[in-house]
């Protein structure tokens, strides 16, 4: 029986997450701490608790029913999550929703007949199932399972990855039931990748080298992205160097991703602070010209993005 991860979402009619309707898990738990997470929340693999002043009424109900006083309107973030012992009473107590419970176990079984529920949409759409998150390869033997389920109902998987996993146990449990893989190739320097991700990409790109060898001999669709961050990943430099990167190894098709500054809101609902905040071009989103500019980096190298 595969080890129980938390799920952060499931989505039922996503456009956004690969070809035509898809379902799309979100898995909580990740081995990089990028600091620009556009899913923050998907960071632990530890149940959260979130709040959302927007949503908020200011009814005082969660501060009466706190057991141990962790909530205040004069704490930063509204909870002390230092004191905070995660009972949910205020969850349970919240009448406008504004306090939520981040992350929940689920069966294989349990995820699988949630998501199953959308699979006219899928097939009729060209569409499938993406695991996403957080890190899905963090739960090798749970999505293995659940993957195999959706392949006997002839639906198109997609995973999407930061490349940081064990090759080994990817390559027996995941790799025959998926159909496409979206690899995130965030920074190309080692140093600049430790320090905005928090550990090396040496893991990254070897496992990318190995499965680009792969696919060139099966049907699995290997497509590398790079999220665009304002004077971190949308440097020339970087652009270059993956763009070379891909170029050595027969790449001819890629994903570039335009910034949005959405991240910020999401990392003060789970309490934490976003260090980037004060610099401009990180709140707010990529322009069209920016974007035009990465994109010409990559076609010099002819690669279609």
């Amino acid at each position: 029986m595969a080890k129980t991860p938390l799920i952060l979402e499931i989505k039922g009619n996503s456009l956004d997450d690969g070809p035509g309707i898809r379902g799309v898990i979100f898995f909580k738990g990740c081995p990089l701490d990028c600091v620009w997470c556009h899913n923050p929340e998907s960071k632990s693999p530890n149940v959260e608790i979130s709040y959302d002043p927007d949503r908020c009424i200011a009814c005082d109900t969660c501060i009466e029913t706190c057991p141990v006083k962790a909530i205040s309107k004069e704490n930063l973030f509204f909870i002390d999550r230092s004191k905070c012992i995660l009972c949910f009473e205020c969850v349970d107590n919240c009448p406008s929703g504004a306090l939520e419970k981040v992350g929940t176990e689920m069966s294989v079984k349990e995820v699988f007949d949630t998501i199953i529920k959308y699979e006219a949409f899928y097939k009729s759409s060209g569409g499938g199932v993406t695991l996403s998150g957080g890190e899905p390869t963090m739960h090798m033997e749970f999505i293995s399972e659940l993957l195999g389920m959706l392949k006997k109902k002839g639906i198109h998987t997609l995973v999407e990855t930061c490349g940081h996993f064990n090759l080994e146990s990817f390559m027996t449990l995941v790799y025959p039931l998926v159909d496409t893989l979206y690899y995130d190739i965030k920074l190309f320097n080692e140093d600049e990748h430790r320090k905005y991700c928090g550990v090396s990409n040496k893991k990254i790109l070897e496992n990318f080298k190995a499965l680009n060898k792969m696919s060139n001999k099966d049907t699995m669709e290997l497509v590398p992205r790079t999220p665009l961050v304002p004077r971190i990943t949308d440097t020339r430099s970087n652009m270059e160097a993956i763009a070379t990167f891909l170029k050595s190894l027969g790449i001819r098709k890629a994903q570039l991703l335009a910034y949005n500054p959405l991240w910020h809101k999401k990392n003060y609902k789970i309490g934490k602070k976003s260090i980037l905040y004060h610099d401009p071009a990180m709140t707010r989103f990529m322009g069209a010209d920016r974007l035009e500019q990465c994109k010409n980096i990559f076609r010099q190298n002819r690669i279609c993005v």
